[in-house]
């Protein structure tokens, strides 16, 4: 006879107010002998960064994790290599004329396929699946997120854009659901850490900290002149080209501040950025008593992934270790909101609410994107995602067909502006 076992991972007064299965106990003659089912996790986004990361987790953790479902959007060489390393039930390609393909490598080794968002948003519905890692680049981690929230399915997020677009109504089918949200960012991760076991009526503010990317210590001039080439020279991290250059402008200080508003429930005006160029203190929370608890630990993706895999629980060898030792100087600035404008969209975004956030999230998609190609100036990348703000419909208190209406005209809206500027 079976029963599931559950843990429970409050904090008090914070949104860890759900419990999360582990193992499953079977019972002879009244004895009950614990065994250690793996965790099956669909991972969103697997060949980029944050999913090999993940995968990398549960190729050394076999007892705790199982890959059951491997997703990706355009890399099918790479999604098959993964597939047949991992041996999921399921692989999933986002673009639907590499499905032949997919299926020509991995059904002979008996790993079933799809394509298409259907299936992604499918796939997270599953009785097989207990938790879904959101590792998906943009807005296409909204929709399977939605449906792994409506199923009741744990959630290790690493996709901020999900939170940015539709934070309200998040947490609204949050409410409604047994499912629970891990955030997979470092700093995001840091807080929550910092926050265990903390009264939310004590908090005073969240820092959120930022390296200041390749651009910390240039000018305005030399801004205006960046190439690519430079803007996707991160100091400290090794990420994807977008997330590269939203630090590099500063747009992803932003999106976390909107993020963390919507995970944590404090004030926007008690959300600030600041600059530390080592990148070693990952995020800090002040206290109404004048402390403050940081969370420090090497540049490096693996630990908070665990963290979120685990339930916030850890995992030993996840990370190597920080030494301390071995940093002289650990420094902190303010953000310079005059070189760096996009800064300034979360405080727009959050004050103006409904719709906002999702038309400068889909602008700025294509606002990088064009940058990447050659079209617009760095500098321009700001002036893109404000002109389709201005310019796209605003619904205050939008529903999920609202957001899918606005993402789709801001990014019409500003693909006419990257050509007319």
């Amino acid at each position: 006879m079976q029963f599931s076992a559950w843990l429970s991972v409050t904090a008090s007064g914070f949104p860890y107010r759900k419990l999360s299965r582990y193992n499953s106990y079977v019972v002879v003659n009244l004895n009950i002998a614990i065994v250690h089912t793996p965790k099956r996790i669909a991972v969103l986004g697997a060949t980029g960064s944050i999913g090999s990361q993940t995968l990398d987790i549960i190729e050394k953790h076999p007892e705790l994790y199982k890959a059951q479902v491997l997703a990706a959007g355009r890399r099918a060489d790479n999604l098959i290599g993964l597939a047949l390393r991992h041996k999921p039930r399921l692989a999933i390609i986002g673009d639907e004329s590499l499905l032949p393909q997919l299926r020509a490598a991995l059904e002979p080794h008996g790993i079933a396929t799809a394509a298409g968002p259907k299936a992604l948003a499918e796939c997270v519905e599953a009785a097989d699946i207990d938790m879904v890692l959101t590792a998906t680049v943009g807005y296409s981690g909204l929709e399977p997120t939605i449906h792994a929230i409506k199923a009741g399915k744990d959630i290790a997020l690493a996709n901020k854009e999900t939170l940015v677009v539709a934070g309200n109504l998040v947490n609204r089918l949050l409410d409604e659901s047994q499912s629970t949200i891990y955030p997979v960012d470092s700093e995001h991760s840091a807080i929550a850490q910092c926050l265990r076991g903390e009264n939310a009526a004590t908090v005073e503010r969240l820092l959120i900290t930022a390296s200041g990317g390749p651009f910390r210590t240039w000018t305005h001039e030399q801004i205006a002149k960046a190439t690519p080439d430079d803007a996707l020279r991160h100091p400290n991290w090794s990420m994807g080209a977008k997330i590269t250059i939203d630090s590099a402008s500063m747009m992803n200080k932003a999106f976390e501040i909107i993020e963390a508003h919507h995970l944590f429930h404090i004030e926007p005006s008690r959300i600030s950025a600041v600059v530390h160029p080592q990148s070693i203190v990952h995020s800090m929370v002040e206290f109404t008593d004048g402390a403050v608890k940081a969370q420090f630990g090497v540049p490096d993706m693996h630990l908070p992934i665990a963290y979120a895999l685990g339930c916030n629980t850890r995992l030993s060898g996840a990370e190597k270790s920080l030494r301390l030792e071995d940093y002289a100087t650990l420094t902190f600035e303010k953000p310079d909101s005059k070189r760096f404008p996009c800064l300034d969209f979360a405080q727009i975004c959050l004050e103006r609410g409904g719709t906002a956030a999702c038309a400068v999230n889909a602008a700025n998609e294509v606002a990088v994107q064009s940058f990447l190609q050659g079209l617009i100036t760095f500098p321009q990348i700001f002036e893109v995602n404000m002109l389709t703000l201005e310019a796209s419909t605003f619904v205050a208190v939008p529903e999920y067909e609202d957001f899918v209406a606005v993402n789709a005209e801001a990014r019409r809206r500003a693909t006419e502006f990257c050509k007319s500027i």
